[in-house]
């Protein structure tokens, strides 16, 4: 359906609106979690396309508000079938994932021909999104050529499964794992989710119903010895002799002999359940002691990941980063950093208010304190809403500081987290009026510090903003710009290429800086041998050489 108003900020607000509840779905955890991860991902990419359309002043033409408006459809079409896929019935979905492929197929080609429509050249976009967008655009072009290949070995499963006979329980138990049918809570919901579909669509399903409550009845079979805390009362009355009695003073290693025990990951889920406990009631030496216990645990693998964010550790730890103890502070952002990892636990540890008090460790913390949650705020701010947040929050000026006088490491985490920031175009101005530029010079010039990379990288984002080419220019950057093109690495060459021509956009005396210092010679080199983009910037920059007569030259 067509939006009923086609002005320009209503179409970009409903555009972003979209994208922003697309990028918020959690993780997929069933048969269709590629396909589904993969859309999301490529989706979540067209979000600074739509921030800069916000901030720019020039309306929509004709053909720009048809390929909007055609992409807008295309992302509903998108947003709804993620939405029955993360909804709906792991074992239907699983049943039929010949037909679910065939839906994203058609999706994934909806929003290529949207994105064929649109005439990027025209919008009023920096150069850096404009390359992002034309890179997904052909993202989407190749998917849409190509299926994923089917999981035989779970179209296997699920048909020997479906058999009236006695089935190898590693069968069973392979299937609980694939469909991420592993506890009795998730029973519950798959049984919710099969019985919404029995009302909605009736005789429709066919003798769909009846194999999918089979399957499940086997399922819980497989499950029964494994609860969670998600488990009711009676449930766990029923089955809690089959429980791993743990230790008050268990640790992390401490599993006990092989030929009595429980699995690695029953065993963590038992320790985090015990941790929690002494997190929350523990007086400070035990909440420091499960709190380093627990980022241990969150390092480990990534079902701790998802234990530890179910079992509720999440709000506890935030509430530690503000503990007078600097060690209990450590284990809880670098236990929170750890946690982060996992995709959907990124939206928790922001919704239990944690980007505030990560900001104040950032700000106030031990080094190693500082450290982790500039890391933090990088792997949070992943997530495009996230990155406001982060710079309202007040996150780039410490971070700035960090970079200046921080560990080599501590620089590194403070460079990558900035970058990553500033890819929202807010962000770039906080960063420029706190004062990033001199900093960042100073990185360039000094070739031994190791953070050559970083600070071209973060300077090439900040230049395609007004104020930052602005900024740029008063550091007098082109001698070291000229030096960096002539005999950096690939990569840096591209970046200080890219630099070099937001600079002389429109600005004959960085030009003439140019020339004076022999770049025409370097340039040329580069449009002839380095990166694809590279080679862009470089000719671009010559192509302003050659046009610019008033240049006298030597």
């Amino acid at each position: 359906m067509v939006p009923m108003d086609d002005s320009k900020d209503a179409l970009v607000s409903q555009l972003s609106m979209a994208i922003r509840d697309i990028s918020g779905y959690p993780e997929c955890r069933n048969a269709s979690k590629k396909m589904y991860n993969n859309l999301v991902r490529r989706v979540k990419l067209l979000s600074p396309l739509f921030e800069e359309l916000k901030d720019s002043e020039g309306e929509l033409d004709d053909e720009e508000v048809r390929g909007f408006v055609s992409l807008k459809i295309a992302l509903d079409s998108a947003r709804e079938l993620l939405r029955s896929i993360n909804e709906g019935s792991k074992l239907f979905q699983a049943l039929q994932m010949d037909k679910i492929a065939g839906d994203f197929q058609q999706v994934t080609e909806q929003i290529e021909e949207a994105m064929s429509r649109i005439p990027y050249d025209k919008l009023d976009i920096s150069e850096e999104v404009r390359e992002q967008i034309e890179l997904v655009h052909a993202q989407f072009k190749r998917a849409k050529g190509r299926r994923d290949s089917p999981d035989l070995l779970l179209e296997m499963d699920l048909s020997i499964a479906q058999k009236d006979i006695d089935i190898d329980p590693s069968i069973l138990k392979r299937l609980s794992e694939k469909l991420h049918l592993r506890t009795m809570n998730d029973l519950r919901k798959e049984s919710l989710a099969i019985r919404d579909m029995a009302i909605s669509c009736g005789e429709d399903l066919g003798d769909s119903i009846q194999t999918m409550s089979f399957l499940l009845q086997k399922l819980k079979d497989v499950v029964i010895g494994n609860p969670d805390k998600d488990t009711s009362e009676p449930e766990k009355e029923l089955i809690k002799h089959r429980s791993p009695v743990i230790p008050d003073d268990f640790r992390q290693g401490k599993c006990g002999d092989k030929k009595s025990g429980p699995s690695g990951s029953d065993c963590d889920r038992a320790a985090i359940n015990a941790l929690i406990d002494k997190l929350a009631d523990g007086n400070l030496d035990q909440q420091r002691a499960a709190a380093g216990e627990l980022r241990l645990l969150a390092k480990r693998n990534s079902d701790n990941r998802v234990f530890i964010a179910e079992a509720g550790a999440i709000p506890l730890l935030v509430e530690l980063l503000s503990s007078v103890d600097s060690r209990t502070q450590e284990h809880a952002v670098t236990a929170l950093l750890n946690l982060s990892i996992h995709e959907a636990n990124k939206g928790n540890i922001v919704n239990s208010g944690a980007i505030p008090d990560i900001v104040d460790v950032l700000k106030n913390g031990s080094m190693e304190a500082r450290e982790n949650a500039a890391a933090t705020l990088f792997s949070l701010s992943v997530v495009d809403e996230n990155k406001v947040a982060i710079g309202a929050a007040g996150a780039i000026p410490i971070l700035i500081d960090l970079l200046c006088h921080g560990t080599p490491r501590g620089k590194k985490d403070a460079a990558t987290a900035i970058f990553n920031l500033s890819i929202y175009q807010g962000n770039k101005v906080r960063a420029v009026r706190a004062g990033i530029v001199g900093p960042l010079m100073r990185l360039l010039r000094d070739s031994g510090g190791g953070m050559v990379d970083e600070a071209l990288a973060i300077l090439a984002i900040l230049a395609s903003h007004q104020e930052g080419k602005v900024a740029i220019g008063q550091a007098e950057p082109i001698p070291v710009l000229v030096e960096v093109i002539r005999t950096g690495s690939p990569r840096n060459r591209e970046n200080a290429a890219a630099v070099l021509w937001s600079l002389c956009t429109g600005d004959v005396q960085y030009l003439r800086i140019v020339i004076e210092l022999g770049g025409e010679e370097a340039l040329k080199e580069l449009s002839e041998n380095g990166t694809e983009r590279a080679k862009r910037k470089a000719g671009s920059v010559l192509e302003l050489l050659q046009r610019v007569d008033v240049i006298q030259r030597p």
